[in-house]
């Protein structure tokens, strides 16, 4: 008993004492934290076999026809729009950042929940991107919400 009431006040006052330096500061935002060597490699796997012939190897696109990849809003910005472009993809005509692409994307839906987390996080964090990876959660929610449409 006594052995776990010295133990409570140690946990307590290292608590306090973290509360102290912390208090006052403001929290830093999260960084995006790396993906694993086999999400990577996965990823560009599936990017060279279904995204390279449009997006090209260094995901710069084709100006007017396929957008790049690169810093863009459609790839670091919000991840249920990129999920959805795979899962749905894109009219003709569409604004991307100010630009204006042409070509029509294909659906392809028909790619794993795993295979679309895996390419999305390669692109996500490849040609001078860094952002947080997608998980198969996250794709497999949005797969089922869009099917319930």
């Amino acid at each position: 008993m006594k052995r776990i009431t010295i133990t409570l006040l140690i946990l307590a006052a290292a608590g306090l004492q973290l509360n102290a330096q912390t208090k006052g500061k403001k929290t830093a935002a999260i960084k995006p934290q790396p993906l694993s060597a086999t999400v990577m490699a996965k990823g560009k796997m599936i990017y060279n076999k279904y995204c390279l012939a449009c997006h090209m190897a260094d995901g710069a696109g084709v100006p007017n026809m396929n957008p790049p990849l690169s810093k863009t809003s459609y790839v670091l910005g919000d991840k249920t729009r990129l999920i959805n472009v795979i899962l749905n993809g894109l009219a003709t005509g569409e604004e991307i950042d100010g630009e204006t692409y042409t070509n029509v994307m294909p659906a392809h839906n028909f790619l794993s929940d795993q295979e679309i987390a895996d390419v999305l996080s390669f692109v996500r964090n490849s040609f001078a991107n860094k952002a947080t990876g997608i998980t198969v959660q996250e794709v497999k929610a949005l797969r089922a919400k869009n099917i319930k449409k």
